[in-house]
């Protein structure tokens, strides 16, 4: 038996000048589940993901996916993309998920947690105040932040020239006019007056799809010489207020899997996860 993809309509453009495709998996003919292959667009290199794979309950255990992703993967190849993701949801098929990316060579890199936020604010540890980032302070926060960025694109497997321009091509698109960007709300967390971190949300995502979290945390980093003392917890308390100050009342974000305690931090706080991601170099 041979197991195919099928195109299930036209091809369609991204918000970020991507592409992404609908496919049914078909066997001689016969329609077995589905999945959707889509590309980053922007000036950088192109990222791949391959999402909402399914096959159907009476065709699994026969390979059927592996094809699938084998066969989507060559789709994004042929668009230019240098990696693939792959989510994976929580639920009753994740751990068959997880294997069967595993067994393609995807190594988990990170999580996506989601939380809805209670009515009222949360307060901030004793101390601890909050204010928006200043202009003054914003081009040095920005270079350290496009710089961990670039090394965590490095540790995804590009090469420091691609992580470098996806990195600009990433955060001119978030950040196109800095402080004053639409949706961006970066703010310092001050401890005793003194500034000990900042964190980055964003309260308008264009393009989200309706199953995702409304706003997002971005970034958040506590100065190295005031790390262990709580300040992590007091900035995620911080984009809390600073989401329902703007009436959102659930917040995402992404954590890195081998980060134990961040992860360990989030969950603390109430956050879930829903999605493992898993990515490899094409």
């Amino acid at each position: 038996m041979t197991t195919t993809l099928r195109p299930l309509g036209p091809e369609q453009s991204r918000p970020d000048g991507g592409r992404e495709r609908a496919f049914e998996v078909r066997v001689n003919g016969r329609t077995v589940g589905g999945l959707v292959a889509a590309a980053s667009g922007g000036p950088g290199p192109r990222v791949g993901g391959i999402r909402e794979l399914t096959i159907h309950q009476a065709d699994r255990g026969r390979g059927r996916g592996t094809v699938a992703v084998l066969a989507a993967e060559e789709v994004l190849r042929s668009w230019g993309c240098v990696r693939a993701d792959i989510g994976v949801p929580d639920g009753p098929d994740r751990d068959a998920g997880l294997a069967l990316a595993r067994t393609l060579g995807y190594t988990l890199r990170g999580l996506n947690m989601r939380k809805e936020l209670p009515a009222d604010p949360p307060s901030l540890p004793e101390g601890s105040t909050g204010r928006p980032m200043r202009q003054d302070e914003f081009d040095a926060w920005l270079a350290e932040e496009s710089a961990g960025y670039v090394d965590s694109q490095i540790a995804a497997g590009m090469t420091p020239e691609q992580a470098r321009t996806r990195s600009q091509a990433d955060h001119a698109a978030a950040l196109p006019d800095g402080l004053d960007t639409p949706g961006a709300v970066i703010s310092r967390l001050e401890s005793g007056g003194v500034p000990v971190g900042a964190v980055w949300v964003g309260t308008q995502l264009p393009g989200a799809a309706a199953d995702e979290p409304p706003a997002w945390v971005f970034m958040l980093s506590v100065d190295e010489r005031y790390r262990g003392r709580g300040h992590g917890r007091a900035l995620m308390l911080l984009a809390e207020r600073e989401c329902l100050a703007r009436g959102v009342r659930e917040l995402g974000l992404h954590v890195f899997a081998a980060n134990a305690p961040a992860v360990s931090l989030y969950r603390s706080l109430g956050y879930r996860t829903y999605r493992s991601l898993l990515h490899k170099q094409l």
